[in-house]
């Protein structure tokens, strides 16, 4: 009896560890490395400035909001480059369009709020490397178990505090970038 309840259970837990599903982030159009289409527009920059198509899945149980952020680990200061930074994208939204961190064309959806960047503003920075190897930009998606209490003006910082006390998972890219 004792060796078929063993049995049993090992059944149970093998066939929930098969059906789990794992929050994810990907990007039909990221190839692991940005096109001109993700560089700034700007600073001796010549891209189109637009922010990438993202999707997830497999919301976690309990999320209420969504965070995006993206962020340049290699930038040549201690503290790396905050370039995007989405929070309240609702939890019933699982994608970004391409060119929604563009704070004039409407796309970002509900009550998403894009705050402001390392570049002292709100909306998507593109991609602007120094010169050397390619850098790493960590895009990363937060299923939130609430809104965050924060607006526009909110720095990078303030908001990955809040994020920090709110996060239930977190799924990342990494797409590289460098300087042509």
């Amino acid at each position: 009896m004792r060796t078929t309840f063993l049995t049993f259970m090992m059944a149970v837990i093998a066939t929930t560890a098969t059906f789990a599903q794992t929050f994810t982030l990907k990007s039909r159009e990221l190839g692991g490395q940005f096109t001109n289409k993700h560089y700034l527009n700007g600073m001796g920059y010549t891209g189109e400035n637009k922010s990438p198509e993202l999707y997830w899945e497999n919301t976690p149980e309990g999320t209420k909001s969504f965070a995006v952020t993206m962020y340049d680990l290699d930038a040549p200061i201690g503290s790396g480059f905050w370039h995007w930074v989405v929070f309240n994208i609702p939890a019933n939204v699982t994608e970004l369009k391409s060119d929604a961190g563009n704070i004039s064309n409407k796309l970002m959806p509900g009550q998403a709020v894009q705050s402001n960047t390392d570049m002292g503003t709100p909306g998507y920075a593109g991609a602007a490397p120094n010169d050397g190897p390619a850098h790493r930009y960590l895009i990363t998606v937060y299923a939130l178990n609430k809104t965050l209490d924060l607006d526009k003006n909110a720095t990078p910082a303030s908001v990955g505090f809040n994020m920090f006390f709110s996060t239930i998972q977190k799924a990342s890219i990494i797409v590289y970038g460098q300087k042509k």
